[in-house]
């Protein structure tokens, strides 16, 4: 089980039966489930053209428990990977609905494990995840088998604008980039929270940056890649292509950045790879 932030196609999560609680966000009171959102482009304009930044929240302790119960009651245990505690109370919402679960006679039986990442790279554990437990690995099994994989996982991400970042107050340790000359564009990681990387200033920087990136995981052994975006198709697209010729293969997926994630960081490309 994950949470909505991983942006796994959809087919993706029910062929590896994936289960997935939402994270909330929207504009003053209309707060509202991620995938209510279809139009993404709407949601995007929005984001730029106002003035001011929407809300996200995480998922409520019901919200999981009506996930865990039905499982739980089935025989089913359950391995619950999500976004960096860091930068969601995700984690902690699911730790109480355990809290509960238990209490209900089902102790032992679920396993929250804080991703320490977030968007693809928290997809590259959930899938690790799925695979160990389609391979018939115990609970403990897949729970070592997503802390390896964690071990081995690399997120790179450009984005046009710190903005995004400043105003929701999860700029992290990338607030040593602010300041900076106008048109920068910052170069981070995503870890237990947001870190600097590096500046570049043009697009096409920022993009060839993103390439040699790849290259670079390539030759480190990574195994596994990914492209994502929000708001940028185009270079998505170019990127897979750049991608595909480093590695002779193509990425576990492409897909974009939904409005959780596409609140707080904008416009810009994030690129990563796993070694399993």
């Amino acid at each position: 089980m994950t949470d909505s932030t991983t942006y796994l196609p959809r087919e993706m999560l029910e062929r590896s039966q994936i289960h997935e609680v939402s994270l909330y966000v929207g504009w003053e009171s209309d707060l509202r489930p991620e995938p209510e959102y279809e139009d993404l482009d709407a949601f995007y304009r929005r984001l730029h053209a106002s003035t001011q930044l929407p809300t996200t929240s995480q998922p409520s302790v019901g919200d999981f428990l009506a996930c865990y119960q039905p499982l739980l009651r089935a025989g089913v245990d359950v391995v619950s990977i999500h976004i960096a505690a860091g930068l969601s109370g995700t984690c902690q919402s699911a730790r109480e609905a355990v809290r509960i679960a238990a209490e209900e006679g089902h102790p032992g039986r679920v396993e929250v494990l804080d991703g320490e990442t977030g968007a693809g790279g928290l997809g590259c554990l959930v899938l690790l995840a799925a695979d160990a437990a389609a391979a018939g690995a115990s609970l403990a099994g897949v729970v070592e088998a997503v802390r390896r994989g964690r071990e081995g996982l690399d997120i790179w991400f450009c984005l046009d604008t710190l903005e995004y970042l400043r105003r929701g107050g999860r700029i992290g340790a990338a607030q040593a980039l602010l300041g900076t000359a106008l048109q920068v564009k910052p170069i981070l990681t995503f870890g237990t929270e947001i870190s600097p990387v590096g500046r570049v200033r043009t697009h096409r920087r920022a993009f060839e940056r993103m390439v040699a990136y790849l290259q670079e995981l390539h030759e480190r052994g990574a195994t596994d890649w990914i492209v994502q975006h929000a708001q940028e198709p185009a270079d998505a697209q170019r990127l897979v292509s750049e991608g595909t010729a480093i590695f002779g293969a193509g990425p576990l997926f492409c897909t974009q950045v939904g409005p959780v994630l596409g609140a707080h960081l904008g416009a810009g490309l994030l690129v990563g790879g796993m070694t399993r």
